[in-house]
């Protein structure tokens, strides 16, 4: 009998950056991008460094199957592993040059990583919800104003992280800028602005983009069933 290809919630995807790091307590790795067609997955571009979370990765919960192991909870410094959707973008800047989705972000604007709260792990506006709403987030999006400066969120895009806000699952999962290539996140994926700006100018919605991130065993592992390049 002829075995059926296995049907992937990503099957679709066109694009993807993966991120794959030495173990799973490892906070550097690289990041490279690739691009499918009928052909399959080709490599787009070189691959770059990057930084993650300062104590390693843990599963997250994205479009992949659920894992044992490790599992990402909220102020653990792991980032997420696993296969996400990418989110919308975001900057200081009114505008800038990207197809996806942007969000120009204000200083009112606070992503919230209180975990009872109905909120949680969403970007939202104090203006729109109540300073009420925001009390106790300590995730103000626009870093350099309430931050010393902080350019970590001039531009950067939502890495699909526990989409459904269940409580303690992690919050606020983002690739931005780097504070330097040796300075790990507190769970997030960071980057030069070089290879920030080369993501924003490639990456397109109507090519179901993908983000994952996954130690190289488990990369080994999962590369196959999984059909990532």
């Amino acid at each position: 009998m002829e075995r059926k290809a296995l049907v992937l919630p990503w099957s679709g995807a066109r694009q993807l950056v993966l991120v794959t790091t030495p173990d799973w307590n490892a906070s550097q790795g690289m990041l490279r991008t690739y691009a499918r067609d009928a052909h399959g997955w080709h490599a787009i571009g070189a691959a770059t460094p990057i930084v993650v979370g300062r104590a390693g990765a843990a599963w997250g919960l994205g479009l992949h199957p659920a894992q044992q192991g490790l599992q990402k909870k909220e102020g653990d410094g792991r980032s997420p592993a696993g296969v996400f959707a990418v989110g919308s973008a975001f900057g200081y800047a009114g505008s800038e040059p990207t197809a996806l989705p942007y969000d120009a972000l204000t200083v009112d604007e606070y992503c919230i990583d209180v975990s009872g709260s109905p909120l949680y792990n969403r970007i939202v506006d104090a203006n729109k919800v109540g300073k009420a709403a925001v009390a106790g987030s300590t995730e103000p999006m626009r870093r350099d104003l309430h931050e010393s400066g902080d350019q970590a969120y001039k531009v950067g895009f939502v890495i699909e992280n526990n989409p459904r806000g269940a409580a303690g699952a992690g919050s606020c999962i983002f690739a931005h800028l780097w504070k330097s290539s040796q300075t790990a996140t507190a769970g997030c994926t960071a980057m030069s602005e070089a290879a920030m700006r080369d993501l924003f100018a490639w990456l397109r919605p109507d090519e179901h983009p993908l983000f994952a991130l996954l130690p190289e065993s488990e990369y080994r592992r999962l590369r196959e069933a999984w059909q990532l390049p």
